[in-house]
């Protein structure tokens, strides 16, 4: 399977500039504007001031670090130096020690830039594939509700699981633009997913341009749909899934986990085997939760009637914030995970079955 070159991309390497060009989603939905970076430097910038953010695109941006880490030292301890400080640009999302590993398997003191280059292409590639297959083995589940239901499938979301924070496709999105594309009904809640609203200001971006019905929700109102009846199946992405099917993913997760298991609720996780973390065993003890700056939470950026973005402040002064960036929720609640491998259940046995295919 080769990238289709027409879908739209968080990401792609530009040859003639030999930069890392990415969609600058601090600015998203007001302007769509792309960033050049240069060096392993500036993607790691990106990464941890969330100019690219989603486990897959901060996995393929770090596969492209590593490349202008090796242009600029090649195989040396400097080069070690710049790959650990990748490797921990951030703490939660499991892809990003994925991309590391898996590249440096493959370098050694013979390997050339060329080379390195390559095999970041390689990682993009693959993250593309297995988006597209978790969209067409997602598919079959939106397939089976219509079936039965023979009217519009209403899927809730919650933060940013599309093309935007992978490769292409998305996650959480690639089921629902499968089943759109073969022309099932769907409308899809979006939770704005505060405190950086990925949902209202992402998710509703590329619904739109995809022409997919959706409406956008306050992060609170998840269960009162569920409650009545206006829930058929909920998706969503993760940054880090564990050996026995524990879920870290976007604060706030937990609670629709909750809702969704009270209201007999399909509750399904989309993500690619590079997000699932075998070394962890308990997700709620172990995975590292990433807290991020208080003023993520204290100010909301929008734009005025000059259509300038400006950033205003809604908490009091000197106010105390913690702004925890994700939370676990327990495979006990997740109906089951959609990977590129097919769909399982959120199971050791399972899960540890799918390294065997």
């Amino acid at each position: 399977m080769s990238i289709d070159t027409n879908i739209p991309r968080a990401l792609w390497f530009d040859d003639d500039r030999d930069s890392l060009v990415v969609v600058d989603q601090k600015q998203l939905p007001f302007r769509y504007e792309l960033v050049h970076l240069t060096s392993y430097k500036e993607c790691i910038l990106a990464i941890q001031d969330m100019t690219v953010r989603g486990a897959p695109v901060i996995g393929a941006t770090a596969a492209f670090a590593l490349y202008f880490a090796f242009v600029q030292h090649g195989y040396s301890s400097a080069f070690s130096i710049a790959s650990k400080a990748i490797r921990e640009a951030r703490p939660t999302a499991v892809n990003l020690m994925f991309a590391i590993d898996t590249l440096l398997k493959n370098i050694n003191s013979k390997t050339s830039k060329l080379d390195v280059l390559n095999l970041a292409k390689q990682y993009a590639e693959k993250d593309v594939q297995d988006c597209f297959l978790i969209g067409e083995h997602g598919l079959k589940i939106i397939e089976a509700l219509y079936a039965k239901k023979q009217d519009t499938i209403h899927i809730l979301t919650h933060c940013n699981a599309g093309y935007l924070a992978t490769g292409a496709h998305g996650t959480a999105t690639a089921p629902i633009y499968a089943a759109h594309k073969k022309g099932i009904p769907v409308h899809v809640w979006v939770d704005e997913t505060r405190p950086r609203n990925q949902g209202a200001n992402l998710t509703a971006w590329e619904l739109q341009k995809n022409k997919v019905d959706f409406t956008i929700i306050a992060d609170n109102t998840g269960g009162h749909l569920m409650q009545h009846q206006m829930v058929d199946l909920v998706i969503v992405g993760s940054d880090r899934t564990t050996a026995n099917g524990d879920v870290a993913n976007k604060i706030g997760t937990y609670l629709k986990a909750l809702a969704a298991y009270d209201n007999q609720i399909p509750f399904y996780v989309a993500l690619p085997t590079s997000t699932i973390d075998l070394s962890i065993k308990n997700g709620v003890n172990e995975i590292e939760i990433e807290q991020r700056d208080a003023r993520e939470l204290t100010h909301i950026k929008g734009i005025d009637k000059n259509q300038i973005i400006q950033e205003v402040q809604i908490f009091p002064n000197h106010a105390k914030v913690a702004n925890y960036a994700f939370d676990v929720t327990p495979a006990r609640f997740v109906t089951g995970l959609i990977t590129e491998k097919g769909v399982v259940a959120a199971k050791k046995e399972s899960i540890h079955a799918l390294f065997k295919k």
